[in-house]
């Protein structure tokens, strides 16, 4: 990888005059990166070399690290793991006594590479999470971004890999762009190996071919041929295996013969020898100026006997505590190894579990889909006054199955970090207002009020993650209201304190109800906890409201209390720091009216390819006098609206073959203006911003409410916001 880029920071500090010098490093710096990628290492390493020279001649230490950094990549690449090293190591004593920003990502970057040979995936994937953050350099990032994704591969992390390299095959890269593509195609191609889609492997590994072989990217059509003469013969695809074996040898003929190897292992050894003895010369002139200096006086001298006779001294105590030391760090090495072995297992174990949730909870919402959309559908087709008991007793319960699916989602991402708080600027009293109204109904049902206790010396906006917020205090108000009848829930929200934009907002939701035994209230919080079994069969409930509260709570860094007393109700409470903003933007209405759309005569495509749920959406859209295709895979969705003119799509995320979000960005390369709504039973790795990332106008998840669909394809075909 080339580091040319931080010559930017070189030629802002020198006079007019030197820059014909740096430019000369620069472009030796674009020399070695062109042949470093045609896999030409001894002329790579030769020019990287007069870079250093003149670097050394300069006395730029940014320079130098870069070189000494590029060396040591070069080295790696030639296995010569100890070289490598030890030149990384040089650049180490350089850092110390420098700012130097990009650098010091480089060289954690180089120690990653290190730690990957070393298949020590997680260590190398954490190093480079911590050079990412400390560099904005484009070439660097994409560098970062291809590494981490070969991490995924092995770790496995495939849905990871998948986004890495795909990000990576249409990349902005000044100088290194087909380099990066051709290596992210390779990276495509063993990820569909590893998943069972060895044809879709190929096809990746022919356009990473195509790539390489018009650059001379030699080492990338090396691993390309052979990656695709065994998977051909996986395929018994004999004809095309014995082609691809042929192209092998003839490189291995012509480029990677004796004669390659010696010359750059021989350039290698010279370079290093050349390094070597620069460094002792520095080394040595450094001490003839201290010997010099030292002769001046004779205190000095008797000072400089002293001095070493004291360290001759320590040099023998320090080689005994050496020794000590080296068996101290072979029985640590040993125990390190295992806490990694444990470590790396107790991490799968967290991951099939996690993953096992997440498909349950997925597969769960497709059928439940047909049940909550069936039960919608007979609703409203004038049902005898007992089968409508019978419906509206399906109903709730599908509602109630939604629920705890959602719960047991929700968890599962906090236990995966899937989550982290996000800040946006918010009236925190509409988003109060916003949850009393939405649990007005379940309130009237148990005869219960909600009320509001609102300190107005509260900043009118403010910034924190709202969404996150209504989610702690909807499962709060919604667990008072669950146990108090015929009473009261008060939500309280005081102003603590405020420094310049920093302020402290205390939350209090209190009930009346039936309260907690003080024996339960240290597991309370726990997952499927209600205080009892009696409980939980009068009142129902999951018992995962307060696991979540508290997990969301935790991403604030914040934590929550209770009092409660048996028979009395209970009071839950907690602190959020959170900024102010300095605005006069007065509280809008805190519902908006939802819009009646005339639907007639629309036409539009259901992209599903579940049989059930297309019978569901296309009764649903005929009832509202629309008209529609189906398209039972994303392939066919492409085709489909090629050819035909729809006013919206209805796509589902998840399909054999080519995904939703796949299918979108290949529409999307022809046609911008017909809204794509995401109708999907989004699952764990889901992501609602890759959605709207990939063409997405809108995303409604499954089951969803009628009023909710309806609403969102009136407003996406109406009243359409254009694509970011």
């Amino acid at each position: 990888m080339a580091l040319l880029f931080a010559l930017f920071f070189w030629q802002t500090t020198f006079s007019q005059d030197s820059t014909a010098t740096y430019k000369e490093i620069e472009d030796y710096f674009i020399v070695a990166q062109t042949y470093k990628n045609q896999d030409k290492l001894d002329l790579s390493l030769e020019s990287i070399y007069k870079a250093l020279k003149k670097a050394e001649k300069l006395e730029d230490i940014k320079a130098i690290i870069d070189c000494y950094h590029e060396l040591a990549l070069l080295y790696l690449k030639l296995d010569k793991t100890d070289q490598s090293i030890q030149l990384w190591q040089r650049a180490d004593v350089l850092l110390k006594d420098s700012e130097y920003p990009y650098g010091s990502a480089t060289h954690r970057y180089i120690d990653a590479l290190h730690l990957i040979k070393d298949q020590k995936y997680y260590l190398a994937n954490h190093e480079l999470d911590k050079a990412n953050k400390i560099t904005n350099v484009r070439n660097l990032t994409l560098h970062i971004l291809l590494a981490k994704g070969f991490i995924y591969l092995e770790l496995p992390k495939y849905s990871e890999a998948e986004k890495n390299f795909n990000s990576l095959i249409v990349n902005n890269d000044t100088n290194e762009k087909d380099y990066i593509a051709s290596r992210a195609f390779l990276g495509l191609a063993l990820l569909n190996s590893k998943t069972n889609n060895p044809e879709k492997g190929i096809e990746y590994a022919l356009q990473g071919l195509e790539i390489a072989t018009k650059n001379d990217f030699y080492y990338e059509i090396l691993e390309l041929n052979q990656y695709l003469a065994d998977t051909s013969e996986k395929l018994s695809l004999y004809e095309k295996a014995l082609l691809y074996n042929k192209n092998l040898v003839q490189i291995k003929d012509s480029i990677y013969n004796e004669t390659k190897i010696k010359t750059e292992a021989k350039k290698a050894d010279n370079i290093y020898f050349e390094t070597q003895k620069n460094t002792i010369a520095n080394l040595t002139r450094e001490n003839e100026q201290l010997k010099a200096s030292s002769s001046r006086t004779e205190i000095t001298a008797i000072l400089t006997s002293a001095f070493l006779t004291i360290i001759s001294l320590l040099a023998v105590s320090l080689y005994r505590n050496n020794q000590i030391k080296l068996k101290t760090n072979d029985l640590l090495q040993t125990k390190n190894n295992e806490l990694e072995a444990s470590r790396d297992a107790a991490v799968k174990a967290m991951e099939t579990k996690t993953n096992f949730l997440s498909t349950v909870s997925h597969e769960l919402r497709t059928p439940l889909y047909a049940v909550t959309g069936l039960t919608h559908l007979l609703l409203e087709e004038n049902p005898s006054e007992s089968q409508k008991e019978h419906l509206k007793a399906l109903k709730f319960s599908g509602d109630y199955l939604l629920s705890f699916i959602n719960d047991i989602l929700q968890l599962n991402k906090i236990d995966a970090d899937k989550l982290e708080a996000v800040n946006t600027e918010f009236s925190l009293k509409k988003v109060l207002s916003e949850v009393i109204s939405s649990l007005q109904q379940s309130a009237k049902e148990n005869k219960t009020k909600i009320s509001l206790d609102y300190d107005d010396t509260i900043p009118k906006s403010l910034l924190s993650d709202s969404m996150k917020l209504s989610q702690i205090l909807i499962n709060l108000v919604g667990n008072g209201l669950k146990f108090t009848k015929k009473g009261e829930v008060t939500v309280i929200a005081k102003l603590l304190s405020k420094v310049e934009d920093d302020v402290v907002i205390y939350f209090e939701v209190k009930d009346t109800g039936i309260g907690i035994s003080e024996d339960q209230i240290t597991n309370i919080f726990e997952s499927f906890e209600q205080g009892s079994i009696q409980i939980n069969r009068e009142y129902g409930g999951t018992g995962l409201g307060l696991t979540i509260v508290k997990s969301l709570l935790g991403l604030f860094n914040s934590k929550i209390d209770l009092k409660s007393e048996l028979g009395n109700g209970s009071s839950f409470f907690f602190e959020l720091k959170m900024k102010s903003k300095n605005s006069t933007t007065e509280d809008v209405s805190l519902e908006a009216e939802p819009q009646e759309y005339v639907f007639e005569g629309l036409h539009l495509l259901i992209v599903e390819d579940n049989k059930i749920n297309q019978v569901i959406t296309k009764k649903m859209l005929i009832k509202k006098g629309m008209t529609c295709d189906i398209a039972s895979n994303g392939t066919d969705a492409v085709e489909m609206v090629s050819q035909t003119k729809y006013d919206a799509i209805l796509m589902d995320i998840h399909m054999p073959g080519i995904s939703g979000e796949e299918a979108t960005i290949l529409i999307r390369k022809f046609n911008r203006h017909t809204p794509i709504i995401a109708l999907t039973a989004i699952s764990l790795d889901d992501s609602l911003e890759s959605f709207y990332a990939a063409g997405c106008n809108d995303v409604v998840t499954k089951p969803f409410k009628p009023e909710v669909f309806y609403q969102k394809i009136g407003e996406n075909i109406f009243n359409p916001k254009p694509l970011t």
